[in-house]
């Protein structure tokens, strides 16, 4: 196997870490920026770009608002935004602490940290 076989399976297991870590994950994303203030769903998917470096496919932002909505952790207003309940900051927290315990145990055993935008370079196929 040759360097650039071996670069090609970074850039793969790149990418699928930062479609696991984003679109899959895209429930604490959407919560996060509904604890800022409510917003309409449409707006989400910029917000989210601007904040997370991320664009989440549109149908897969609605199925997840629309899920979210229907588990009790965000709900609509009258004139048709979301916003962030009770329940859905406390899966915020939970999530968020989750993700930063984990990040922890696996850069311990890391030489260095990557940003976000450093693993798209390196993958040239992340996530947009």
């Amino acid at each position: 196997m040759n360097g650039q076989d071996k670069k090609g399976g970074v850039n793969k297991a790149i990418n699928r870490l930062l479609i696991n870590m984003t679109v899959r994950t895209l429930w604490i994303y959407v919560l996060a920026t509904l604890r800022e203030g409510p917003t309409y769903p449409y707006h989400l998917k910029k917000i989210i770009r601007q904040k997370f470096s991320f664009s989440p496919p549109t149908v897969t932002l609605y199925t997840v608002v629309y899920k979210l909505e229907k588990d009790g952790l965000i709900e609509k207003t009258p004139d048709g935004m979301y916003r962030i309940t009770e329940e859905g900051a406390n899966a915020l927290d939970m999530g968020s602490r989750l993700l930063l315990d984990m990040a922890h145990r696996v850069s311990r055993l890391s030489a260095s940290a990557v940003t976000v935008e450093e693993a798209k370079a390196s993958s040239n196929e992340g996530p947009q």
